[in-house]
């Protein structure tokens, strides 16, 4: 399967760089509207048979263009929202405590998985409903899924789950707004992450990004 994860648009708690977990969250500003709108163009080649998003209203919006243009539902599910900030809910990501948020997010990545964000959920529960969306999605049988999701979500699990990507390619490498990473495999045979934004994936071992040291810079909502 071609799993595709994908980034909503900008926020206005994006824009202010705040921390925004809570369930359904903000909308989009008149600028993640206009990309969502690029979305069908942008993925025009992909052969999308089925679009998952979110609880949170900014995904479902960023689905919206392109199921239509699909004739697609969009299949909402609680399992890809974004890794819940907890006591850290709405502080500034570059703050110390926004730091701290993303330390642990990658310390999931890396596998301490008992580790609980503060008033939050373990690295555990959030990769168990993030994976269980995932394998709903293998058993529709689509040859392509896109799965509308959080940026602190798809690097986290894509760190986790990809075999070729390790947390310090996840932590160094952002993902903007509406931004992609394509992966292919399943659940059972395990992941290998295709491209990151639109860029090929260096595999491990060729002197590529993933060997730069970790960058806890916030990049979740």
């Amino acid at each position: 399967m071609r799993l595709l994860l994908v980034r909503h648009g900008q926020t206005p708690s994006n824009v202010d760089f705040l921390l925004d977990t809570s369930v359904p969250g903000p909308g989009l500003t008149a600028l993640g509207e206009r990309q969502a709108a690029a979305l069908p163009a942008a993925l025009a080649d992909e052969d999308i048979q089925a679009v998952y998003a979110s609880t949170m209203i900014r995904t479902q919006l960023t689905a919206a263009p392109l199921a239509a243009a699909r004739g697609l539902e969009v299949r909402v599910r609680d399992g890809i929202r974004e890794l819940s900030a907890g006591d850290l809910e709405m502080l500034p990501g570059d703050s110390e405590q926004g730091l701290r948020y993303m330390r642990i997010v990658f310390a999931w990545a890396a596998g301490d998985t008992a580790l609980r964000m503060p008033g939050g959920e373990s690295g555990a529960q959030a990769l168990a409903r993030y994976d269980a969306v995932v394998e709903e999605a293998a058993r529709t049988g689509a040859g392509t899924v896109a799965l509308f999701s959080h940026g602190a979500a798809i690097r986290m699990w894509t760190a986790a789950r990809a075999h070729n990507v390790d947390v310090s390619f996840a932590a160094a490498h952002l993902l903007d707004n509406t931004g992609v990473v394509a992966l292919e495999g399943s659940p059972s045979d395990g992941w290998k992450a295709l491209t990151w934004a639109g860029a090929t994936v260096t595999p491990r071992g060729e002197g590529g990004p993933a060997g730069r040291p970790v960058d806890a810079r916030p990049g979740g909502g």
